[in-house]
């Protein structure tokens, strides 16, 4: 009995101990997107770097960014968010939400001059046509040649998408007050509107359409996982709009310590070597020769094209009410 009582004594000494070990470890909290903290994402590969460096618990809670952090308020469990794009950063930092992230930006490496102090990029591509070889031998080289081939394109919402508001934007920076007209004249070629991204890629994987709205980086997936280099993006004289996805530091966070060492562990080569391969995109601060070779032998726009939320704010509506107008003809 003596020994029992021991064992138990033993026993229940340990999980005591190993009960305030795990109080004591502190957990980060980080909102992001499905894809993003999926198995196939970037998340685990980045919780696991995180984790051996910072001495925590980094906990992935995927689903909506912004919904769900407009709803939760100052009560959110959220210390960092990881995945919003620039069509919401005007709503975010109106929010209140979000504190500085403090890292020095000198380590970006972006085809534009990045300096915004609350949202940090930690990847990018160009939003691009992207097309099957085996079905079209001519790539369009400019949106008139969009507008003059006889193929069918998908795109998105850009009530929905943020692809499709990026096209929004893109087409209305090239035609400007004639983007009305552009849209008018590209409308028969446009097979459907999806609501996202997934959807409109699916019928283009799918081969229901031979032209997707989709990324410059997206053709890197199908050589890399698929072997397949039919899949191509097409370059266009006028420039590709830029797309960042920016992560942001909580304000009401109660582990800022731990929110700043991760905010700076994203511009670090343990983070950013992840990217490429799991978000099929281009790392914000590793210099080109540094990326997968998929990624640097990928064809790249002479010019960026890129409003900043003041900029895309001022534009929106009316760009939005062209792009009805013309479509609902």
């Amino acid at each position: 009995m003596k020994a029992l009582s021991f064992a138990a004594g033993l026993t229940l000494a340990t999980a005591i101990t190993a009960g305030a070990a795990s109080a004591q470890t502190p957990t980060l909290t980080v909102y992001a997107p499905d894809y993003f903290a999926s198995e196939w994402g970037p998340g685990p590969m980045v919780e696991q770097a995180f984790e051996e460096r910072c001495d925590c618990d980094l906990e992935f809670v995927p689903g909506d960014l912004m919904p769900r952090l407009m709803l939760e308020g100052d009560q959110t469990r959220a210390d960092v968010v990881i995945g919003l794009n620039t069509d919401v950063t005007q709503q975010a930092r109106e929010s209140g939400l979000f504190a500085p992230h403090g890292q020095d930006l000198s380590a970006l490496e972006l085809p534009i001059d990045w300096t915004d102090d609350t949202f940090l990029p930690f990847d990018w591509s160009y939003v691009s046509f992207v097309y099957d070889a085996t079905k079209i031998d001519t790539p369009p080289q400019s949106f008139e040649d969009l507008v003059e081939m006889d193929q069918k394109v998908v795109i998105q919402d850009p009530r929905s998408s943020a692809a499709g508001l990026a096209m929004l934007l893109w087409v209305k920076s090239v035609y400007g007050d004639e983007a009305e007209d552009y849209w008018q004249r590209l409308a028969p070629n446009i097979l459907t509107v999806a609501r996202g991204w997934s959807e409109a890629y699916g019928l283009f994987t799918d081969g229901e359409v031979p032209l997707v709205l989709s990324y410059t980086t997206s053709p890197a997936y199908h050589i890399e996982a698929e072997g397949d280099d039919t899949k191509k993006a097409a370059i266009f004289d006028e420039g590709h709009y830029a797309y960042f996805e920016l992560a942001a530091k909580v304000a009401s966070t109660d582990q800022p310590e731990l929110a700043d060492q991760f905010m700076a562990f994203i511009l670090s080569d343990a983070f950013q070597s992840q990217i490429a391969m799991t978000n099929w995109s281009f790392p914000s601060a590793l210099p080109r020769e540094d990326w997968p070779p998929v990624f640097r032998d990928l064809p790249m726009p002479e010019k960026a094209i890129f409003f900043d939320e003041d900029e895309a704010a001022a534009l929106r509506d009316e760009a939005l009410e062209e792009w009805r107008r013309a479509l609902s003809r």
